[in-house]
């Protein structure tokens, strides 16, 4: 008779409890199952039948889970939910052969030489930015609003126009729905997914959707007939296989939504917590302008300063975008960390609790940005963007964003909370990131005479 697999201790909540906790309260959760559990802990949250769901937060599990049991793990179903959105020839739909194949096509694009080239371009967009003296500024909102004009120009190339306004029209109105908790549900409850009409919330999503492809579909076709550019949609229309043959139509529709999909909120976020808790540490934000103010003012040298790249990085770690790394299933029986897990299970590198554990980060609830110039953390103790072979293809985009919008933002404008801010119990949702509470508004108290970034470098 097979003994069952050895699993670590985890909730004895049911199923259906556990998962409305992390649905409800993730955080809260993690903590508490990481408090009474341990660096590793079994929940079970995905139905009545759930397979075990086990939670990693010590640095050699992910490791391992990341690099030495790779290829006893596979992608399983955990993407399926997105699959409406992105399409099938997504990156992230892809797995073993098939997704590192497709992972080289897409690199060149998003790194190197090819992201320089958006550092203008992203400093302008920024720039246009236009916050009278005396202005109330929704951070989130204006931070959104900033990701999207940056999807549009420096990933999908669109320049100002018709088409330009119409797709940033419907893309607005598409990632409002997603990210609205009533909307989003039938995405991962198939039974919904009927087409009774325009009215009917999945009908509608069907009339959205194809709207956005007939405007994109028309963008690549006239694309392909232009001289390149430097944005990334040149860049993957450039883009050559093994065998030498281009990507087709639906690959690079796939890869623009997936883009947007993964870039737009997760930007956003990020950038509205960095304002967060620079104004609630102001030592920390004179810091960071005298930086700005020393610093020469080229969009590669702003990217390369030491402290607006620590402060970016503490926001993603305290509280990163994605609470946990892609889930992976497993495919062969394998032992990790004195535990045997049989096929089926899943397990989950948990970004959220790794960057909580105290032999990382002494005093770990604080924002200091400094853990990031004194120690070298490896990429299974701090790892905002996943791990493996399947960390975001758009790491290094969004930080080169992050870092650019901001020091353009600091440069320019004098800013201070409009209504004092509340000491921090918990982050809000907002579709799959988590935000500041309260809806963080700035107020414009002053307009600096820092250089733009896009001047040249002084001598």
């Amino acid at each position: 008779m097979k003994l069952p697999a050895k699993l670590p201790a985890g909730s004895s909540l049911l199923p259906l409890a556990q998962t409305l906790q992390i649905i409800a309260n993730p955080t809260g959760f993690l903590e508490d199952c990481a408090k009474r559990y341990g660096d590793r802990f079994t929940l079970r949250v995905l139905g009545a039948n759930s397979p075990p769901v086990v939670f990693f937060s010590h640095p050699d599990d992910i490791q391992a889970i990341f690099t030495t049991l790779a290829d006893r793990l596979e992608l399983g179903k955990v993407t399926h939910p997105f699959r409406p959105l992105t399409g099938d020839q997504s990156l992230i739909m892809q797995d073993g052969a098939r997704h590192q194949q497709q992972r080289q096509l897409l690199m060149p694009a998003l790194h190197g030489e090819s992201l320089q080239n958006c550092g203008e371009l992203i400093c302008q967009i920024t720039q246009q930015t236009d916050w009278p003296l005396g202005a109330v500024i929704p951070v989130q909102a204006q931070m959104l609003e900033i990701s999207l004009e940056l999807i549009l120009r420096v990933v999908f190339g669109l320049q100002p126009g018709q088409r330009y306004l119409q797709l940033k029209a419907l893309l607005h109105r598409l990632l409002e729905r997603v990210n609205s908790p009533l909307y989003s549900v039938q995405f991962f409850l198939p039974p919904l997914q009927r087409d009774w009409g325009s009215h009917s919330p999945w009908g509608s999503f069907l009339r959205l959707r194809q709207q956005i492809d007939a405007l994109l579909y028309a963008e690549i076709r006239e694309r392909r007939a232009q001289p390149p550019g430097q944005d990334i949609l040149s860049m993957l229309l450039a883009a050559r296989d093994l065998e030498g043959q281009p990507l087709s139509d639906v690959e690079l529709r796939d890869q623009l939504m997936t883009l947007l999909l993964l870039g737009h909120e997760t930007t956003a976020s990020g950038l509205t917590w960095v304002f967060y808790w620079l104004h609630q540490q102001p030592d920390v934000l004179a810091r960071l302008q005298a930086e700005l103010d020393r610093a020469d003012s080229s969009p590669a040298a702003l990217a390369q300063l030491p402290y607006l790249s620590a402060v970016c990085k503490e926001a993603l770690r305290i509280y990163p975008i994605a609470l946990i790394a892609q889930p992976r299933c497993v495919k062969q029986a394998l032992r990790l960390a004195g535990y045997e897990f049989e096929p089926g299970a899943v397990l989950v590198p948990c970004i959220y609790l790794a960057h909580r554990r105290a032999e990382a980060y002494p005093d770990a609830e604080r924002f200091r940005p400094e853990r990031f110039l004194e120690a070298k953390l490896s990429p299974y103790e701090y790892l905002p963007f996943g791990g493996g072979s399947r960390s975001c293809i758009g790491m290094a985009l969004a930080l080169f964003e992050m870092k650019l919008i901001l020091a353009t933002l600091l440069k320019r404008y004098e800013l201070r909370p409009a209504q004092p801010l509340r000491p921090l119990k918990r982050p809000a949702r907002r579709g799959i990131t988590f935000v500041p509470p309260g809806d963080l508004q700035l107020q414009v108290v002053g307009l600096r005479s820092g250089a733009s970034c896009l001047a040249k470098p002084a001598g």
